[in-house]
């Protein structure tokens, strides 16, 4: 098959995956089959057992976590927590530079045991060895760039501890899905939390959150729109201009 084939069989395929999503709202992920899922059914959570004194259930003391004194925040897997993302970056970036360079070389022989007089009458008409040569050479480079960049994001999302590291430390992921008519908004969080870190609120801030992924993007109609054609990126990847 010609290379030119497979490429028509590449745009053709692209386009049928386009075409198929015509009318047609973006599908939800299923929760049941995410990690999260996963690690709040495997192991199961710890379900209280409370025996049938009516006094029992009523107790501060239980060692459950529906107990007023005990212990609310996440600990290990299947637990959940909320993070708090609120990122107000902004980095400026300003630099400048110069230089600049200038040569000059003359050279004459008006004296040279009297070799230039004897000679000069030899030479073409104008030609002399008080100038000999002369050359002379500048340069100017001068550069400068700027950089403004400013990122905004403010959300909240629950996530699950997905498993306990030897040394204590909790590995989190979380997901988020949100529609809105014909477009799907997609969050997910994940990274490596230490206990202590988490406060009574069981939640925790994201700047705690060690080797931190943080994903906000979409797709549907809207974002489709927003990206170039698969033909375009496949031109700016070859074209040399």
């Amino acid at each position: 098959m010609k290379p030119s084939h497979v490429l028509c069989l590449l745009l053709a395929l692209g386009a049928c995956g386009r075409a198929a999503n015509i009318g047609q709202v973006p599908e939800l992920t299923s929760p049941r089959q995410t990690e999260e899922f996963m690690a709040m059914t495997n192991p199961p959570l710890e379900i209280p057992v409370v025996s049938g004194r009516p006094e029992s259930a009523a107790s501060l003391w239980a060692g459950t976590h529906s107990s007023l004194i005990s212990d609310r925040r996440a600990s290990v897997r299947g637990d959940i927590l909320t993070v708090v993302i609120q990122i107000d970056d902004r980095a400026e970036i300003s630099n400048s530079s110069g230089r600049s360079r200038s040569a000059r070389e003359d050279l004459s022989i008006p004296q040279m045991m009297g070799l230039p007089q004897r000679l000069a009458d030899k030479l073409p008409e104008g030609a002399s060895f008080d100038e000999l040569a002369e050359a002379s050479s500048s340069s100017t480079f001068k550069g400068s760039g700027n950089i403004s960049r400013r990122d905004k994001l403010t959300l909240r999302v629950a996530a699950t501890v997905i498993d306990t590291l030897p040394n204590g430390t909790l590995h989190i992921q979380g997901t988020q899905e949100v529609r809105v008519n014909f477009e799907l908004r997609e969050l997910t969080v994940s990274g490596f939390v230490r206990p202590s870190d988490i406060d009574r609120s069981n939640e925790i801030a994201y700047d705690r959150i060690a080797g931190a992924r943080i994903s906000y993007g979409g797709r549907g109609q809207i974002t489709d729109v927003q990206q170039p054609r698969l033909g375009q990126q496949i031109a700016d990847i070859i074209l040399p201009y």
